[in-house]
């Protein structure tokens, strides 16, 4: 059974959603490297022209060879025509038609400086072939990394301008698998490819070429291949395009569950479900395992298909050229040649054979990528956003509706207002939709109807940057980076000197077990805080949250990983803090609110009760139930019927 959240059905094979556009839009990313490209394909071209006319000459130099071995066997004072004559007259006409063909001359043996400067000229071209095929190679990897570089940064931007709610409906694993794994499984597969594919075809035109002016008929032979070979590399990419993309949605779902289970893993272990959950991994592994080997088996039959289709072609070629040198149709120099060049032709075939393999799991990958860059974006700022001056902090819900899914309604026509500097307690069930407040005002979310004002201004004519420059927000999971205290504590204040760094810290209890750490604020942070206990994660936070001086504060259960004596230092400072500033303040413990000016106590997305603690105390409503449940024990809760389990869900989590 699998402990984390549904992920569609998952190993379900799919079709390429657009194999052609999506292969438009890899080349596309290397339109700003026109020039580089153009200059791979001309380095390309030379290197290319250079290596195919290395086996005519070798040719040559075959026939050189066999020429002055014949030429020494004749006898010298007999002219080749004569010979030839004679050898027509014994009945021999094969031989003669052979020695007719040859450029010999008889007694004289072989031609060493004409050897020797065919070999040297040879030498020559592969260098050269050698030398433009190292730029191609070089120029090719620049094209590849800067084209990854730019989709790398693009997928970045994107992930910040995605709503929320794209994050809660997809793993963060697959997300993360994405980014990393199909962006570098891209990134070879076009630094295998690209230069191989223009190679290839060059070749493949390029000795097509030679092979028509060495034996038109032998060409023909080896053309017949080419339809066979297509129409096998066609039936089997089709098939393997689908496991590739059933491999990668398979990858991205092993990852997911890998990153769930390991970031919880005190938890897995606490409660003694190390089993459960290698039980739960199993299941993805061998989806993973079943649609990678299909991909890979599949694809892999292309370079046994060609290789099978080459040999045939050779065996074609060596018989039929070998009747052509012995009607004297075709040189001993010319065969080897034309069989050297139906290696060359059938090489590149089988190379773009083995390419399709690699090709249809880099545009499985890139599909991916795609998909998240044109996943449906938050709605932009404002064209023209107004400001915030001197903010007062007067904040305004006015018939604030809004829903997770449309046919689940959470908040209805909510209203209230929150004066300047006052502090704002939000209580109320698990899933009554606390938190969903405070996300609306951050615009994490955007309301289905009605607006929110800060100042009179509606935040939906701010931009997020600027309206979230004004709000310091402390949650109740404590997100660290990996960094020195210092970093984490001016995460939000860049410019923050030293001096405000440790009064924010002096004044909200952190200086003291900052200063007790062997380097101090200098001490480096590992991964979401390292060795810190939670509550001293969550001081840091709120270390943060005074420093970046913010008008308005929001307080998500920002105590409730401290133990009481901290909890009453941090109130505290919070109090000291809140001076003058607007502050909502979401809490279960209720006895944290007390001294709010205005509580709202929240039930099914409405305000069903608001007013100070002790004028809600003695209305006996819902709050007074609320608040005796936590002091009286289980039992009197349970016997209230407001227990949070029986309120509707909350994807944010409150």
């Amino acid at each position: 059974m699998s402990m984390h959240g549904g992920r569609g059905r998952p190993g379900a094979s799919a079709k390429p959603e657009n194999f052609a556009g999506s292969v438009r839009r890899i080349l596309g990313l290397m339109a700003p490297d026109r020039l580089r490209v153009a200059a791979v394909v001309v380095s390309a071209v030379v290197s290319v022209a250079l290596a195919v006319s290395a086996p005519r000459i070798l040719g040559e130099a075959t026939n050189v060879i066999f020429n002055g071995f014949i030429g020494q066997s004749l006898p010298a004072g007999m002219s080749k025509d004569a010979q030839v004559q004679a050898l027509r007259a014994a009945g021999d006409g094969t031989m003669a038609d052979m020695l007719a063909a040859m450029d010999v001359v008889p007694g004289q043996g072989l031609d060493f400086a004409r050897l020797g400067g065919i070999l040297l000229g040879v030498l020559c071209i592969y260098l050269a072939a050698f030398v433009f095929g190292w730029f191609q190679a070089r120029v090719t990897a620049r094209i590849v990394q800067n084209a990854m570089y730019r989709l790398r940064r693009d997928v970045d931007g994107k992930l910040f301008r995605l709503p929320m709610s794209h994050f809660q409906q997809q793993s963060r694993g697959d997300v993360l698998s994405r980014v990393t794994n199909d962006i570098d499984n891209l990134a070879q597969t076009l630094s295998q490819s690209l230069t191989q594919i223009i190679t290839s075809v060059l070749t493949i035109i390029g000795v097509l070429a030679m092979m028509i002016s060495i034996s038109p008929l032998l060409a023909l032979i080896a053309v017949i291949t080419v339809p066979v070979s297509a129409l096998v590399t066609v039936l089997i990419a089709r098939r393997s395009q689908a496991e590739f993309k059933t491999q990668w949605k398979s990858t991205g779902e092993v990852n997911g569950y890998i990153e769930e289970m390991f970031t919880g893993q005190d938890v897995v272990k606490a409660f003694g479900q190390q089993e459960r959950v290698i039980e739960g991994f199993a299941p993805a592994n061998n989806r993973l395992f079943r649609s990678a080997f299909r991909a890979q088996f599949v694809s892999g039959i292309i370079m046994p298909a060609m290789t099978f289709i080459s040999n045939l072609n050779y065996v074609a070629v060596a018989v039929v050229g070998g009747l052509q040198v012995a009607g004297g149709q075709l040189s001993i120099g010319g065969v080897q040649a034309f069989v050297q060049y139906s290696r060359q032709f059938s090489q590149p075939l089988g190379q773009l054979g083995g390419l399709i393999n690699m090709l249809q799991s880099g545009v499985a990958s890139a599909e991916r990528v795609f998909a998240l860059l044109d996943a449906r974006e938050q709605e932009p700022d404002p064209e023209h956003p107004e400001h915030l001056e001197n903010v007062r902090g007067r904040v305004a819900f006015e018939n604030v509706s809004f829903s997770y899914s449309p046919d689940a309604p959470l908040i209805r026509n909510l209203s209230f207002t929150a004066e300047p500097g006052q502090t704002v307690a939000i209580v109320g069930p698990t899933g009554a939709g606390k938190t969903t407040l405070v996300n609306l005002l951050m615009r994490f979310y955007e309301v289905d109807a009605g607006r929110i004002t800060i100042d009179g201004v509606d935040i939906s004519r701010l931009g997020r940057e600027e309206l979230r420059s004004h709000i310091g927000m402390v949650l109740q999971d404590a997100w660290l980076f990996e960094g020195t205290m210092r970093e984490n504590l001016a995460y939000g204040a860049p410019g923050a000197t030293e001096d405000d760094i440790v009064s924010a810290a002096q004044a909200t209890h952190v200086d003291h077990f900052v200063r007790s750490l062997p380097d101090g604020y200098d001490t480096v942070l590992g991964y979401d805080g390292g060795a810190l206990s939670q509550g001293q994660r969550q001081l840091l936070t709120i270390a943060r949250a005074w420093l970046s001086n913010p008008s308005i504060l929001v307080l998500d259960e920002a105590t409730s990983s401290v133990d009481t004596r901290t909890e009453i230092a941090i109130r505290l400072a919070m109090n000291a803090l809140r001076q003058d500033r607007t502050s909502f303040v979401i809490a279960h413990r209720l006895s944290t609110i007390r001294d709010a000016d205005i509580i709202l106590v929240v039930r099914d997305g409405q305000i069903v009760e608001q007013g100070t603690h002790e004028a809600l105390l003695e209305a006996e409503g819902f709050y007074t139930r609320l608040y005796r449940s936590q002091f009286a024990g289980p039992a009197e809760g349970a016997e209230s019927g407001e227990s949070g389990a029986a309120a509707p869900a909350d994807p944010a989590g409150h």
